[in-house]
């Protein structure tokens, strides 16, 4: 059995968090995928005991049988960007030393290009935020690349969002609505980005607002339940 064969998703049944997590990411990927009419996007979350990158989300080529797919950590382009903490743009992956092409073909597309940022949390890399084979409109790399850091960045202040209102041990869910300095911080960023950058950002916090209301009254619900 190769290191990079396609494995399924755990079959334990997953906890509202983990649903409420899925549809965020589900959604950023998609919109992330199209703001770079891109093949695919994606976004890999480091697992801390094995060191593992892990498919969480994917939008496009593989978005039907990578989740939950994993590699060991270092695997090509999106290793490195995990373990060196820097953003990189590869325009022809047969070029780049980096590039894995075993990893590539177990999951049944192989891309010409590959651009990838890491998504960190407390100055830790927890995961990369992939785009595969950008469209083909003239752009510039250093403009593709500050945009795709500027979404790496909101999706981890969201990620950390969601493990906020995850419940605690007596199943009262965390209030990570009200963790204004963390909202300010992704809004003091805004104008800095391009306008489809920042629209995007502004569509992922009302989302991200959305789906922890929800599970806030899902868990409250429980709590009553119970």
């Amino acid at each position: 059995m190769s290191l990079f064969d396609v494995q399924a998703p755990p079959s334990s049944p997953p906890t509202d968090s983990d649903i409420t997590r899925r549809r965020l990411l589900q959604s950023i990927v998609e919109m992330v995928r199209g703001i770079f009419g891109a093949a695919a996007a994606s976004v890999f979350l480091l697992e801390q005991e094995t060191g593992d990158l892990v498919f969480e989300a994917v939008a496009g080529e593989g978005e039907a049988l990578l989740p939950g797919t994993r590699f060991p950590s270092g695997t090509g382009v999106v290793g490195w960007t995990a373990q060196c903490g820097q953003p990189l743009v590869v325009d022809d992956v047969s070029d780049s030393p980096l590039f894995s092409r075993e990893a590539a073909e177990s999951t049944g597309y192989v891309p010409r290009s590959i651009m990838a940022a890491p998504l960190f949390h407390d100055g830790d890399c927890i995961g990369v935020l992939e785009v595969l084979d950008r469209d083909s409109r003239q752009r510039s790399d250093l403009h593709d690349l500050d945009a795709l850091g500027m979404l790496a960045t909101e999706i981890a202040a969201v990620l950390e969002l969601l493990v906020r209102v995850r419940p605690t041990r007596d199943d009262e869910p965390q209030n990570a609505l009200l963790d204004m300095p963390l909202l300010r911080r992704v809004a003091e960023r805004l104008p800095a980005a391009t306008e489809q950058v920042r629209a995007t950002v502004a569509k992922l916090l009302v989302m991200a607002d959305e789906l922890l209301a929800n599970g806030h009254s899902d868990a409250e619900a429980n709590v009553i339940r119970a």
